[in-house]
Order: structure tokens, then sequence, then C-alpha cells
């Protein structure tokens, strides 16, 4: 495959993952600042800067705002850094920004949101991250294992392909069409409160529950401590955070996927570093999930949330 990779100049309120000397990447995401779970990815470039002795800069849209997102990628790529690494969060926003790039000589490696096959369209290196249909399936098999029938899979990111897979994923794996169990929730957490709960309420028979990470899982884990219904519904969610692993303890949440966020940080910047160098790369997309976290791990995945969960 071609490599191509966005990168920014250096912009105040972004920070700076640096070593004393080296190459100089840039990773892109799409995350607003009020989202926690990028803390791991954060604490992984810090890592993998320092190991690799070559400087990353953090970069985001502060909203979320994918738009936003496209312009700090070329305000990157007219910094020619030694790589980027980007997510795409809506391929079809980010495709001109990526691809200027990699059309530049830009490495990219692609990582987290979208998919291997996006990537590989794109012109980027490789992919790095969880296939999400295949994780939606897990769970939807566990659930079905578990007796579901009937489901809501609560969706805070819809623009985004991958979060869509994994609504499909669980739906096929229940064997139950997802026609209208999936929500647009928004990101907004009173929204995401009253969209669930307004679902729950005309939807009596709904019986799984599935939320596509903390911004929607946290409004969910509230409301159904707010209604006393704690231990009505098959409740997984992708992705970590402390209320989550919380209600897994407390057996609201049957079961989290994680997709291994630190990976998604740490090795990106490895092997750019390898392939600037030497010129190596791996052949194959590397898959960093999906695993469960249940009742039986939550203990010793608890001890590092938040830096390396």
């Amino acid at each position: 495959m071609a490599a191509a990779i966005a990168t920014l100049p250096l912009i105040a309120g972004y920070g700076t993952i640096a070593h004393a000397e080296g190459e100089h990447f840039v990773f892109v995401s799409h995350a607003p600042d009020t989202d926690s779970w990028w803390n791991v990815i954060k604490n992984a470039l810090k890592n993998a800067a320092a190991d690799t002795k070559t400087t990353v800069d953090y970069r985001n849209p502060p909203s979320g705002d994918i738009a936003d997102m496209a312009r700090i990628i070329q305000q990157a790529t007219a910094t020619n850094p030694d790589g980027i690494i980007t997510t795409i969060a809506d391929f079809n926003v980010l495709q001109s920004a990526i691809q200027g790039a990699i059309a530049k000589g830009i490495p990219v490696i692609t990582v987290n949101s979208g998919t291997a096959e996006q990537s590989k369209q794109l012109g980027a290196l490789m992919h790095i991250g969880q296939p999400e249909y295949d994780a939606g399936k897990g769970a939807g098999e566990r659930a079905k294992a578990a007796g579901v029938t009937d489901f809501v899979c609560v969706n805070h990111y819809i623009t985004n392909a991958a979060s869509v897979e994994r609504c499909q994923g669980y739906a096929d794996g229940l064997g139950v069409p997802l026609g209208d169990h999936m929500v647009d929730s928004t990101q907004d957490p009173t929204q995401v409160y009253n969209k669930v709960k307004a679902y729950l309420t005309s939807h009596t028979g709904t019986n799984g529950i599935l939320t596509l990470g903390p911004n929607s899982a946290e409004p969910t884990i509230k409301l159904l401590r707010d209604t006393g219904e704690t231990s009505k519904y098959n409740f997984i969610t992708f992705d970590l955070s402390a209320s989550i692993s919380k209600g897994i303890k407390d057996g609201i949440v049957e079961s989290a996927i994680d997709q291994q966020p630190y990976l998604q940080g740490y090795l990106p910047v490895v092997l750019l570093t390898q392939y600037v160098r030497y010129g190596v790369m791996p052949a194959n997309n590397i898959n960093t999930g999906p695993g469960f976290v249940t009742k039986d791990n939550i203990e010793m995945v608890e001890k590092l949330a938040g830096e390396y969960r």
C-alpha cells in the first residue's frame, strides 16, 4: 500500500509530546477535548516518543468537528513532518486532506476509527485498530447466548462509519435486523439520557443494550441507576472508563469491549520510526481488539485504567 498521514503545525492550546531529538510525527484524532477516553492514547504517545527518541504532537478539533480535523491535517501536512497518524472518523470529509499528505510523500498510518479497506483506499501504509463489525458481532453473539432477543444500540457518533458497523455487527450476531434499533443519541449527556429513556419506554420488549463508548454508556448507566432497572438488561458497551468499570462491578454492565487504545497510540509511532529510519513496515494491518472486560478481570484492568487500559 502507499503511505499517507496528516500533520499539523504547532497550534496554541494543543499539547506536544517531545523527546530530545529525532523524527517528528503528528497524531491527529477526531476526539473533542472533553473525551477522556483518549488519555490512554496520549500516554502511549508520550511513552513511544521517549522510547524512540522522537517528537510526537497530538492534535484534535476541540469540539470534535470533523471539518476542523481536516484543516488540522492540512496544516500538519504543510509543516512536512516525518509521518502522520490519523483516525478516519469520516472518510468523505477527511479523504482529500489525508490523500493530500500522502501525495506530498508523507508516510501515513491510520488508527482507531475507519476500516482497513478505507485505509487502503486512501493509500495509507496500514491500519491499526479494531475490526468494528467483528467486535459488534462478537458482542451480539455474547448477548444472544445470554438470552437477548430485542435490543437498542445507542450510537453517539452516527456520522462515523465504524460506529454503524458496531451496531450492524451486534444485530447480525443476535440474528435480529438492525432496523430502527439504532438510536442517534448525539454526544450530549442529557440528550443521550433522554433518548435512551424514551426508547426503552416505548419499546418495552427490549432486553439488550449496546453502547459504543463512555459518551453513550455513562448516561445510560445513570439512567438505569435512576430508574432502578440495573439488572433488567444485558448491557454491553465498547471501551472503558471509571463509570463503566464501576458498572461492571455493580452488575449493571455485563461486559466492556476493550480495543486496547494504548496499542493504537504506541505502535504507529514505533512503526513509523522504523519505516523512516530503515524502510521496514509490517505487511498486514494490526487488530488491537476486541477483548471483553468482565467481572472476572475488571480488578486487574482497573489498576491500569486511564494510563494503559
